[in-house]
């Protein structure tokens, strides 16, 4: 993020000047950018109406079975708009080269801050979660549907731990920016061209998830050129990307959804393929297009009120999600209807509204832990802070893979995520 985006986002001058050796090149803060901070919305926004439409569920009072509004034919295409990972992790490689470039400490303590931001709120997930699972069995709510929740709801964390290897790799990056620009994100594209021509050429499916790196590192990059002003030509980049995808899509192994959907062969997302940094590139150069008229907007109240609950509704919206299916779909047999059919439209008006009204409460209750203890820092050097950051990484990775199902992998996760947390402490001082 974080949504996970540093906050509060600035914007940069459109010249590219350095502004002294503590600042990333050629990026100098200013005043907030609410473009930035509007993508960021938006792009959650997106995300919960989406993870909240699509679901088709029912239940036969042994297994839930999920499906997917989106596997309707012809409707893939609105994947290309509603997967907006793409604009959050390029509005997250903006806001990283804001921030590194305004910071007033060493690169080291600046990730621990970011890593702070990004672990801190999942100790409430996880103190919820991990006993969770076992009080509802034991009252005699169905494994099954209670299984599936535990586990997508670890699932969702995926983008953090990729976001954090972005962030991670953001002093370096910013170096490299510096001396190449443009041509990093161009040989990041190349990276995925050669992974993508290897895998399907030997379909060896596991090389893909080198893409995990090229592709969404790509994007965070062309985040840098933003917030530099250099991001030129957005009708080229737009027209670039989509028609690029298009022929991907036409001629190409690739699906035309931007989701992983049931039943597909393989997915644009899991590991991320060409097509999606295409389609990318052409959400981005899109937004960029839009960005005048969006600034028109008065939006002022709404981002400052969804800034600070950005992270909360990111990882708590599925949660309620769940609570909701285990009372309609589970302990009522209310599935849900064909979807477009008249009965689903009805039908979604009073859907969501029981998710708002779910997810207010968790909104009051678990916000607060969006911004972690204010502490001196110690000035922990490299070595600490990518320990840290690898202890926290693993706990991620592990919720992302098992979930909160009952097992020993969320204790193992919550065990990692604290001991990188104590490792960016502050130290006594002497």
């Amino acid at each position: 993020m974080t949504v996970l985006l540093d906050r509060p986002t600035t914007t940069a001058t459109t010249t590219a000047t350095t502004t002294g050796p503590r600042r990333a090149a050629g990026v100098r803060a200013t005043a907030r950018d609410p473009f930035i901070d509007l993508l960021r919305v938006f792009g959650m926004a997106l995300i919960v109406l989406q993870h909240w439409t699509i679901p088709v569920l029912s239940y036969d009072g042994v297994r839930l079975t999920t499906g997917n509004a989106l596997s309707t034919p012809g409707v893939w295409v609105v994947t290309w708009i509603s997967q907006v990972m793409p604009l959050v992790f390029f509005a997250g490689g903006a806001a990283n080269a804001i921030s590194f470039g305004r910071r007033r400490t060493s690169a080291p303590r600046w990730l621990a801050v970011r890593l702070r931001r990004l672990a801190w709120p999942l100790l409430p997930l996880a103190a919820v979660w991990i006993p969770l699972p076992h009080i509802l069995l034991t009252l005699g709510v169905p494994a099954q549907p209670l299984d599936v929740g535990a586990k997508l709801t670890g699932q969702l964390l995926w983008f953090l731990a990729v976001y954090l290897i972005a962030v991670t790799a953001t002093p370096y990056a910013l170096r490299l920016h510096e001396r190449y620009g443009m041509r990093v994100p161009a040989a990041l594209a190349a990276g995925a061209v050669l992974t993508d021509v290897v895998r399907f050429s030997t379909g060896l499916d596991a090389l893909g998830y080198l893409n995990i790196v090229f592709v969404w590192l790509a994007v965070h990059q062309l985040g840098f050129l933003y917030a530099e002003g250099r991001l030129r030509h957005a009708w080229a980049l737009a027209v670039a990307g989509f028609g690029a995808a298009a022929l991907l899509v036409a001629y190409g192994p690739y699906p035309g959804s931007m989701i992983g959907l049931p039943g597909a062969e393989m997915s644009n997302m899991a590991p991320p393929t060409l097509a999606m940094l295409a389609v990318s590139s052409g959400q981005i150069g899109l937004a960029v297009l839009l960005r005048p008229w969006l600034l028109r907007l008065r939006t002022g109240r709404l981002l400052d009120w969804a800034g600070p609950r950005i992270m909360t509704v990111y990882l708590w919206h599925m949660p309620a999600l769940f609570a909701v299916t285990g009372v309609v779909v589970v302990l009522l047999g209310i599935g849900t209807p064909a979807p477009g059919s008249a009965f689903w439209f009805a039908g979604w008006p009073l859907w969501f509204g029981l998710l708002s009204l779910v997810l207010w409460p968790l909104l009051k209750g678990f916000a607060r832990f969006e911004t972690p203890p204010k502490l001196p820092y110690g000035e922990a050097g490299w070595g600490t802070v990518l320990g840290a950051t690898g202890l926290v990484g693993a706990g991620v990775l592990t919720l992302t893979v098992c979930g909160f199902a009952p097992g020993g992998g969320p204790f193992l996760a919550v065990i990692a995520l604290l001991g990188g947390l104590l490792m960016t402490a502050p130290r006594a001082r002497t």
